[in-house]
């Protein structure tokens, strides 16, 4: 099958991976790594044989189409990496060059894939190096769990509008502005010292 995508582009994809790891390089606050946009630079964080048997492992679990895929493999990393259709469309496009998936016939427009014999047969053969990939899906996932930095970009949110608010308020006399100082003074003290 083919998606319009040239067969010598199955492997590089044109380096259109998603990121490049937990949020990238740029820290869980900005930078290139923000979760699911791509990266532009760096390594891609799996090689063409090995998103081969991320792909063919999840079509095993159930048949699937390309964008289903690139959301199976978001949700299992916690939206810390996806894969590009840039890259998922040539892949399945040499899974079923290879035998390895075939067409499922299904309801609606899009063309979802089912493993085949030989495809179960490719997995097995490489049991271990599939349990591998799937452990750094999950560690991708725990890192982007840990790193989130959600509740504290709410945090800061709130901490700008209040200052907005008591700062620009008519009346402010020095002695409030000290006070406000202060308080920041002393919420970064004690950031400094957690442990």
């Amino acid at each position: 099958m083919r998606f319009g995508f040239h067969h010598g582009r199955h492997e590089r994809g044109h380096n259109h991976d998603r990121n490049c790891g937990p949020r990238g390089f740029g820290g869980p606050f900005g930078g290139m790594g923000h979760p699911g946009r791509e990266g532009g630079r760096g390594r891609r964080m799996f090689d063409g044989g090995e998103l081969r048997l991320i792909l063919l492992k999840l079509i095993e679990e159930s048949p699937r189409h390309g964008y289903d895929l690139i959301r199976e493999i978001e949700e299992r990393t916690g939206g810390a990496y996806a894969p590009s259709p840039g890259v998922v469309y040539p892949t399945l496009t040499m899974l079923d060059d290879m035998d390895l998936i075939a067409e499922h016939k299904a309801e609606g427009a899009k063309k979802s894939f089912a493993i085949t014999e030989a495809g179960t047969a490719h997995l097995a053969e490489h049991a271990d190096q599939v349990a591998a990939l799937f452990e750094r899906l999950a560690h991708l996932a725990s890192h982007q769990a840990r790193t989130d930095g959600g509740p504290i970009r709410r945090a800061m949110g709130n901490l700008r509008v209040a200052l907005q608010n008591r700062v620009s308020a008519e009346g402010v006399d020095a002695n409030t502005l000290h006070d406000v100082a202060a308080i920041l003074d002393e919420a970064a003290q004690k950031i400094e010292r957690l442990a």
